[in-house]
């Protein structure tokens, strides 16, 4: 039976409606698809609980919710993030603001310099350790004794403001550099008078070394005169200017997965076995508590707000580091830090 002209027109509608919704999907799933910014993260250390801060936002799909791809990866180093990050090799990163300083104050034509965007540590880490039969008990005890530690490592390089904070002479100490798995080994066997390093991480190492708790001494810096700030999220000025709302995106996944791992540690650390399946979880949720009432949860944290940072305190910490590591050139802490990219005040809330 012949088909009547309205028929045929309908018929031929109903098609081009149909291919059109097929299009339409297709394309929308494609958008979608396209919609999630790949970013390539870098810690500044190994898997263990502090990374937890970040993990654990992986795990629950905080990062794709916010329509991002991040790959995270262990790192070894600050000193190796603000590199990588200035190179392109990573878009952002985890490392000590004074590691950025130092790249500022050494590279200051640099055209992909890393910019600092949330304070995570608002304390430097960084402690002198010894054994309580050193007889060390003070700053001022440390005249005279052997200091050991990586040539990289934080505590060593800020050394000089605490040896000025607590009016000791920088130089007249005997240092001695090591790999970084030495470092407590020696202090531990007597060949080192004391340490520096994180305290969360040589607390422990000494631990797992058979000292106890209560034969170590710890001279945190933050404690003896040196307010420096300690990690910061950074991202280069290149992944900042060609993805801002991407970074946005990051730091309020960022925010809602440490304000988990604040309120559970153990769920925290299991994100972190999940990364490396040979972690101690017992230890390492041990690890992650003394890191975030020292330096995530400190008085200081809690006065300037988290991923805040106080400009004057920002200013000295830039000349001191300046001084201290000795740089070719002075330090402008408005170029290389913005909060311009956190989250707003009610997701920055976090430390409840």
């Amino acid at each position: 039976m012949p088909q009547s002209p309205v028929r045929r027109h309908l018929l031929k509608l109903c098609t081009a409606l149909g291919t059109t919704m097929v299009l339409s999907t297709l394309c929308a799933g494609t958008a979608q698809a396209q919609a999630a910014t790949k970013i390539r993260f870098q810690l500044d250390w190994r898997f263990e609980g502090p990374s937890a801060l970040f993990l654990l936002g992986e795990q629950k799909g905080y990062y794709k919710a916010e329509k991002l791809d991040v790959a995270i990866d262990a790192g070894n180093g600050s000193g190796n993030v603000v590199n990588r990050v200035a190179s392109g090799t990573y878009d952002m990163g985890f490392a000590d603001l004074a590691s950025v300083m130092e790249f500022y104050g050494n590279n200051p034509d640099a055209k992909n310099r890393p910019v600092a965007v949330m304070m995570v540590y608002n304390n430097t880490p960084a402690a002198v350790l010894a054994l309580k039969k050193s007889g060390i008990k003070a700053p001022k005890d440390l005249a005279g004794k052997k200091l050991g530690a990586p040539v990289f490592d934080a505590g060593r390089r800020a050394f000089p403001i605490f040896a000025k904070a607590n009016g000791l002479q920088a130089g007249a100490f005997n240092w001695q550099a090591m790999d970084p798995t030495l470092r407590e080994t020696m202090l531990a066997r007597g060949d080192l008078d004391a340490i520096t390093g994180f305290s969360f991480t040589s607390i422990l190492n000494l631990n797992a070394r058979g000292v106890k708790d209560e034969d170590i001494v710890v001279l945190p810096y933050p404690q003896y005169g040196v307010k420096l700030y300690g990690n910061a999220i950074i991202a280069s000025e290149q992944f900042l200017k060609s993805n801002p709302e991407a970074v946005k995106a990051f730091l309020r996944a960022f925010a809602k997965s440490a304000k988990d791992v604040i309120a559970k540690p153990e769920d925290g650390v299991k994100a972190v076995k999940a990364r490396d399946g040979i972690i101690d979880e017992k230890l390492e949720v041990r690890r992650l508590k003394i890191a975030l009432d020292s330096v995530v949860k400190s008085p200081d944290a809690k006065a300037e707000g988290f991923g805040r940072v106080s400009k004057p305190r920002l200013s000295l910490m830039a000349s001191q580091v300046a001084d201290a590591f000795a740089t070719k050139g002075r330090i402008n802490p408005d170029a290389l830090w913005t909060d311009a990219y956190l989250p707003s005040a009610a997701e920055l809330d976090v430390l409840r």
